[in-house]
Order: structure tokens, then sequence, then C-alpha cells
């Protein structure tokens, strides 16, 4: 018990920042092309309380951390109107960028903090900020990875739906509401990692460069 209080310390910041300010980050860049649903809704907010979903939040992250596995949650996904958008094919690009990119600058963040807490030594207050930096550094690399697979509804399947012409397009934006199944059997038949690996491989090379 006290071995999971302790994670439970290290994690919760880092995992309510990065699921949080994924979607916040949506809810901006929407607002900024076009679409004020989610701003009519309160949701261009960094505050946590606007974006927080009980099983995906607080659940899902806790029984991660209790099993000792891949930490893994979500938020409330942020409503966007795509065709409310002043561009609605160019500026979907945009919009499904945010999520990832608002993950890859809090990585980068934390890497930064990681590297400040080594050099005050390890003292009272440096192994703990260690600890919960690492914890943000990984978080949010791996929700970025996540959500760059070109797979509807995930982001990467938005931005692949932008970029491709408008009768591909179409055709592919059918399978959106198979993509969870699709997502699971992954994780089911252990192939999800693999997909993963470029991206995860992307964002670790750049916080390298800061470490």
């Amino acid at each position: 018990m006290e071995d999971l209080i302790q994670k439970i310390a290290v994690w919760a910041l880092p995992v309510l920042l990065a699921i949080t300010g994924h979607e916040a980050s949506h809810a901006f860049a929407a607002k900024h092309f076009g679409d004020k649903t989610a701003w009519m809704l309160g949701r261009c907010s960094f505050n946590p309380i606007k974006h927080i979903e009980l099983l995906g939040t607080i659940v899902m992250p806790l029984l991660c951390l209790a099993l000792g596995g891949f930490v893994f949650g979500w938020a409330k996904p942020v409503p966007v109107n795509f065709s409310a958008l002043r561009r609605p094919k160019q500026d979907m690009l945009w919009v499904s960028l945010a999520g990832p990119g608002a993950n890859l600058v809090m990585a980068l963040l934390w890497a930064l903090l990681l590297r400040l807490s080594g050099s005050l030594g390890m003292d009272y207050f440096a192994v703990p900020l260690m600890l919960m930096a690492r914890a943000g550094i990984i978080i949010n690399i791996s929700l970025m990875a996540l959500n760059l697979l070109p797979l509807l509804p995930l982001d990467g399947g938005r931005i692949l739906l932008s970029l491709l012409p408008r009768n591909l397009a179409w055709q592919y934006s059918r399978i959106e509401p198979y993509g969870m199944f699709i997502l699971i059997a992954l994780m089911a038949f252990g192939v999800l990692g693999t997909l993963m690996a470029p991206f995860l491989s992307l964002g670790y090379s750049l916080i390298r460069l800061i470490l």
C-alpha cells in the first residue's frame, strides 16, 4: 500500500497535466481556426476540472499503477465541429496536431525540469522531483505516440484524413465506428507497441537533445 501511495504521489500530477493539457490544446486550436463549440462549453481552459472524466482520468490510471503496468488514461474528448472551421479539411490537420503537439511540449518541459533537478544533487527535494519529471516524460511521449497512430478516431487518423484526397478521405472515414475495436485488437495481439515505436523513438530522440 505504501508503495502504491508513493507511485500515486509521483504520477498524479504528470498524468493529470498530460491528459487535460492534450484536450485543452485541441479546444484552443479549434477556437483559433473558427469553431467555438469547445469554447462555448468552457473547454478552452487548462483547468483539469473542465476535462476530467472519472473512468479515464482517475480510475484507469490508478488501476494501471496498482497493477504495475503501462499508465494509460484519457479525459472527456473536446467536441469539435470540423465543418465550422474556416477551412475544414486543411484546419483539421492543425486542430488534430494540437493535442500530440502539446504532449511533446510538456515532455520537453519535464525534461528541462529533470535536468534542473539533477543539478540539485540527491537531496530531499531533488529525488521526488526527478521521479516526477521522468513520469512526466513517459506519460507525455506515450500519449503523443498513441494519438499519432493513423487510426480514426485518434488524432493521427484525423491528420491522415485531412491529407488524403477527398474521395479517399471519405472512404477512410467509414472505419471510424470500428476504430476503438481495432485499437483494442492491436493491444490484445501485442502489436500496438510496435506500431507506436517510431513515434516513441522520435519523441525520446528530442528529449535526449535536452538531457
